[in-house]
């Protein structure tokens, strides 16, 4: 028998040996007198001991314009806030076009904030809301 086939069969001897009773495997890993049991301790989870970070970028609240500020009903909003609270008053009054719903048609609320826009593609709602973040040195 050649040296590389005799490790393959060391290693299937320990893969096919029988396998233990649950008794004895619980006896086997029951701890004697001569080691000491380590106390259990609590395992870490990931928030603990991490400081909460101030939000940045788009999640950062800001001052917003008059307009904007009078169809939120806030004076400081999240870049993210706000596309979600447009969106369900789009989805509320059924605003977008049944045919391509990549468009938003506009009502009176929604023209206030998108210049006078008649319809507005999805894509371009974050340039015109962008306009309505007031810049703070």
């Amino acid at each position: 028998m050649s040296l590389a086939s005799s490790r393959v069969f060391k290693a299937c001897r320990a893969l096919l040996a029988p396998s233990k009773s649950p008794a004895a495997t619980a006896a086997a890993n029951a701890p004697t007198t001569a080691t000491k049991a380590k106390p259990k301790t609590r395992a870490k989870t990931k928030t603990e001991g991490v400081v909460p970070r101030k939000p940045a970028g788009i999640l950062m609240a800001k001052p917003v314009s008059p307009v904007l500020r009078n169809f939120l009903g806030v004076s400081e909003a999240s870049r993210t806030d706000v596309v979600k609270r447009i969106w369900d008053h789009i989805k509320q009054n059924n605003l977008q076009n049944p045919a391509d719903k990549k468009e938003i048609i506009c009502d009176e609320k929604l023209k206030v904030i998108f210049d006078g826009r008649e319809k507005v593609g999805m894509l371009e709602m974050p340039k015109l809301i962008s306009r309505h973040f007031v810049k703070t040195a």
